[in-house]
């Protein structure tokens, strides 16, 4: 048996990480550190309680002293980083926080697998050697696109919001414990996921939730802001494959080739609702714009080209198919209005 480290699996991705794991590897282990704060839910991993793999912490990941006893009392042999502060609004009105979790704490976790995993620079402990640390990044990091091109690997980096500095931050660190330490990394970028367990702050939840509620459905600006979607569970399967299979110090991009406008995301969902939980008038009705959030990159969209063709994957889900799994998703568990 192996355990592995996974943080901040009580939020979106994280959760829907753990139970596709535990199911497809029963040689391993799994700790979960997660604050719990307003974005995390153990609801949301409920099915993995009783699995006698699975281990929940709570605690902080900036809190050295448990981050090294976690190691050591578990002898930890991977890490796979999810925990991050990941709103951008909350980013804007208190950046703080942001630069504490995104970039002390990946510090600290970095920090202490170097320090259990290896005796020196380029010289891992017996038993150690296959111990590998995965950061879970976002595209974000790149800034914006112009109308025709794409982020790869090779794009720059040029954050536009505390909270994607405080990421881009994290991935330069992550990176140097590789070239410096010849630790044992690799990073993912994504492209904005959807799917079950979204908090309900993000813009997939928020049209479904506002609409059943019918209530007034909020949308940035003028709309026409594009984003790369990418349905969780193919982000899974490819934090899986990177994990397993990607080459220690690379980066690679994992997106959905499904870029759509925030209009046409709105459009899309009203028109399942309108056919799924027909009212006497349309949900597109409920549609209303509101003052654009302050330094809104324009338009994200990821090149997957590396992680297909180096590791073989490929997103399962469209964006037809994996809304329609989403909103189902979210009727079913009876969204709180």
């Amino acid at each position: 048996m192996k355990s592995i480290l996974a943080t901040g699996c009580a939020g979106f991705i994280g959760s829907n990480f753990v139970p596709y794991f535990l199911d497809k590897y029963k040689e391993y282990n799994i700790v979960n550190l997660d604050l719990l704060t307003y974005a995390g839910d153990l609801e949301n991993l409920k099915e993995c309680e009783n699995n006698p793999r699975y281990k929940f912490i709570k605690g902080d990941i900036c809190n050295r002293d448990l981050v090294e006893f976690i190691f050591n009392e578990y002898d930890i042999k991977g890490v796979i980083h999810f925990a991050a502060e990941s709103h951008v609004d909350n980013s804007i009105t208190n950046p703080s926080i942001f630069i504490e979790t995104n970039v002390n704490g990946t510090f600290t976790l970095v920090d202490v697998a170097y320090k259990y995993w290896m005796d020196k620079p380029n010289s891992y402990k017996n038993d150690y050697q296959d111990c590998r640390f995965h950061h879970i990044s976002t595209d974000e990091v790149y800034g914006t696109l112009n109308e025709t091109d794409l982020f790869t690997e090779e794009t720059p980096y040029a954050p536009n919001s505390p909270y994607s500095a405080s990421k881009a931050s994290s991935d330069m660190i992550v990176r140097s414990y590789n070239e410096t330490y010849g630790l044992n990394t690799v990073i993912t970028n994504c492209s904005n996921n959807y799917g079950a367990k979204q908090h309900d702050e993000k813009l997939i939840p928020t049209i479904i939730r506002k609409a059943l509620a019918n209530e007034q459905i909020p949308i940035y600006g003028d709309g026409k802001n594009i984003r790369d979607w990418l349905y969780v569970l193919d982000h899974c399967k490819g934090i899986d494959l990177v994990y397993h299979t990607g080459k220690s110090g690379e980066v690679y991009n994992i997106g959905g080739r499904n870029e759509r406008t925030n209009l046409q995301i709105v459009d899309a969902i009203t028109s399942i609702l309108d056919e799924k939980v027909p009212k006497e008038k349309s949900y597109k009705e409920l549609i209303t714009f509101v003052e654009d959030r302050a330094g809104h990159d324009r338009r994200y969209a990821i090149d997957a080209t590396k992680i297909e063709n180096e590791l073989g994957w490929k997103a399962d889900e469209d964006f037809d198919s994996g809304i329609v799994k989403t909103i189902e998703w979210y009727l079913k568990k009876g969204v709180r209005h």
